[in-house]
């Protein structure tokens, strides 16, 4: 919806900040559900499963959104992010068994340089 005085825009502006404070709300629920740090939980993900929710409330199969998410049986919607993997430094030296200690063995940006 296009608007164009001062005061749509400021509606459109608190509309997007009370909708994303409910969102954060019920991500925290449902980290506290799983007992998970809230940084495990992906909000995107949680705004994408409010539509299936949706769906599972009209048909009768679901009343609380924090215990919907919170189902094993819906772990296929990601709301938990997964653990990623620890940061690997790249070996470029051409021969590493040779060139441990060498400032070139390790890949580093401070290493380029650009003309």
């Amino acid at each position: 919806m296009w608007v164009g005085s001062i005061n749509g825009v400021k509606l459109q502006i608190w509309g997007t900040w009370l909708f994303y404070a409910i969102l954060i709300d019920l991500g925290d629920a449902v980290a506290d559900e799983l007992s998970l740090p809230f940084d495990r939980i992906s909000l995107e993900m949680i705004y994408r499963g409010l539509y299936h929710f949706g769906v599972a409330n009209q048909k009768g199969e679901a009343t609380d959104p924090v215990k919907y998410f919170a189902s094993s049986e819906n772990k296929d919607l990601g709301i938990v992010k997964q653990k990623r993997k620890n940061n690997t430094k790249l070996i470029i030296a051409p021969f590493p068994e040779k060139q441990r200690n060498s400032p070139e063995f390790f890949f580093s940006a401070k290493s380029l340089t650009y003309a």
